[in-house]
């Protein structure tokens, strides 16, 4: 049961780790294709170049979130050694 657990939160640490930026890059993605469908510029460097955007914008802000939540869960892991 106990290796269960450990899966379970490590499922769980990497969902939260990488829902921002999953879920940003969507967004940014359903945007520029709005965008693109009304104006009619068909240019898929655009989506590419403001989702990459978006995504370091996420790293920038939250990284030392996400760095400090993979720490604690390496130290959970290594406690339980």
């Amino acid at each position: 049961m106990e290796v269960v657990d450990i899966m379970r939160e490590g499922i769980g640490v990497a969902l939260k780790l990488s829902a921002p930026m999953l879920i940003l890059g969507m967004v940014v993605g359903v945007l520029v294709a709005i965008f693109q469908a009304v104006t009619q510029i068909h240019e898929q460097s655009l989506a590419f170049i403001l989702k990459l955007l978006a995504i370091v914008l996420v790293l920038l802000v939250g990284g030392g979130w996400m760095l400090e939540t993979m720490q604690d869960f390496t130290r959970y892991i290594f406690s339980l050694m």
